[in-house]
């Protein structure tokens, strides 16, 4: 063991000592005095995320519900998105006529190489953050599982103008009952994937897609 690792060690070990075996984790109240509503109102927040998506080196469009259809066929043709993968419970009828659609389903799901070989996927997302310009996905509806929007190369995300809250606080309390009651995995995207190494050389497309594009839908 190392002299780190060891020291580390010797410090909790230290800091449990004085903690009585009869105390829970559940006897000891935490304090949440930090911010946990917003203040801004619904306007001011779409546009702080709009804001803060793009900063991320995302693609970012307003769309109206009317013109949804025709944006995600134009954003299809732009990136030469052919085969793009559709998750379990999306609107079809918002799907391009001129694409190959790759259905996945809990019965019948698409291999890692079928998505590996996809142009991308689309999805839509359970809820969004202003503060940090994350989108959330709890594996419902039009979402689909986690591999789906972690494989392809481009992901193109609707998002819609209610779904948007302003602080992190509020992101969790609104998918607390996914976790809690239903038991879905969860993910945060704030932009595309990228990592930097020790040289701060950045990396796109590590661990996720390359390419993320967000459409923000006016209801």
């Amino acid at each position: 063991m190392s002299d780190s690792k060891s020291e580390m060690l010797s410090t909790i070990r230290k800091a449990l000592s004085e903690v009585p075996d009869s105390e829970s984790p559940g006897d000891v109240e935490l304090k949440r005095d930090y911010l946990q509503k917003g203040k801004l109102s619904q306007s001011e927040i779409v546009e702080l995320f709009a804001e803060r998506v793009g900063e991320y080196k995302a693609t970012v469009q307003r769309v109206k519900e009317s013109n949804l259809k025709k944006v995600i066929a134009e954003s299809c043709k732009r990136e030469n998105v052919t085969k793009l993968v559709i998750p379990e419970g999306f609107d079809k009828e918002l799907l391009p006529v001129d694409i190959d659609p790759l259905f996945d389903n809990l019965g019948s799901p698409l291999t890692h190489l079928v998505l590996d070989q996809s142009d991308g996927v689309i999805t839509t997302c359970a809820h969004a953050v202003a503060q940090t310009g994350t989108i959330i996905l709890d594996a419902g509806e039009g979402q689909g599982r986690r591999a789906l929007t972690l494989v392809p190369d481009y992901h193109l995300c609707i998002v819609r103008e209610d779904q948007i809250v302003e602080l992190i606080p509020e992101g969790f309390s609104a998918v607390e009952s996914s976790v809690t009651k239903e038991g879905r995995p969860i993910t945060f995207i704030s932009g595309p994937s990228a990592t930097s190494d020790i040289e701060l050389s950045r990396v796109e497309g590590v661990h996720g897609p390359r390419r993320l594009e967000v459409l923000i839908v006016k209801d």
